[in-house]
């Protein structure tokens, strides 16, 4: 489970979230959403550990970043926004320096990595370079040494961007798999109509502070739009007709 208590942080002389709180039970699906410069890259950032927080606290597993750096980011697989490869390794590579960084022998990768390989048709392009991949391929990719960590916690940051219609189903489907196997995961996406259908619930991000938590209808009774959808919902929050936007405290529900 991921805990997220009164986290301020940001970049240096520029204190991008104020008090921040949510959690992650295991096995849920957790949406963050908000406007650009809502705080969504830094928050993951914070999670995990490219940033260090001015004040509060981060906790997965019972674990933080100062008790055990290794143990706790062993537990995260990080899906980013933008692929980042090695130019001079091949997808094969990729997979055993994973293996390496995780501590899982390298058989047990490239077995877990199989069905993965198959899922997104790439099984027969082990051997070659990202310089002779697509973006959506180098997504591919990135999804593919995320999932076969099969970590306490998934951090997935806009992952349906480059991915065609069916790629984008193979990824949904295999983000509900590892739900039930007790895995959480937090998503960062514009792609609401998406999200909408398969989250458990939101958190929604404003000017670097939590204005709401919960599900759909929890946002809508929060909000005042009983029949809006989560796209809807957002469009009014762009336009600045959402109440209560200058709380500095989470208002919604936390499900504790």
């Amino acid at each position: 489970m991921l805990k997220v208590t009164n986290l301020t942080g940001g970049y240096l002389g520029n204190p991008v979230l104020k008090e921040v709180n949510f959690e992650i039970g295991d096995g849920e699906l957790v949406g963050l959403i908000g406007l650009n410069g809502a705080g969504k890259s830094t928050t993951i950032q914070e999670i995990i550990g490219l940033l260090t927080p001015y004040s509060g606290q981060i906790e997965l597993d019972g674990l933080t970043l100062q008790q055990n750096l290794e143990g706790y980011r062993q537990k995260i697989g990080f899906i980013p926004e933008t692929p980042s490869l090695y130019e001079e390794l091949t997808l094969r590579e990729h997979i055993e320096v994973t293996a390496l960084a995780y501590g899982i022998p390298i058989e047990v990768a490239m077995a877990r990595a199989q069905k993965l390989l198959e899922t997104f048709r790439l099984s027969d392009k082990l051997d070659w370079f990202p310089v002779n991949f697509s973006k959506g391929m180098k997504q591919k990719v990135m999804i593919i040494c995320a999932f076969l960590c099969e970590p306490s916690l998934y951090i997935v940051d806009e992952p349906f961007m480059g991915l065609d219609p069916l790629a984008i189903q193979d990824l949904i489907d295999l983000m509900l798999e590892m739900k039930k196997t007790g895995s959480s995961i937090l998503m960062s996406t514009h792609i609401l109509s998406t999200a909408e259908k398969f989250c458990d619930k939101f958190v929604v991000l404003h000017e670097g502070q939590v204005i709401a938590t919960g599900t759909v209808d929890e946002l809508r009774a929060k909000f005042g739009q009983p029949n809006a959808s989560l796209d809807e919902i957002y469009l009014s929050l762009t336009k600045g007709k959402l109440p209560n936007l200058t709380q500095s405290k989470e208002v919604g529900p936390t499900h504790e």
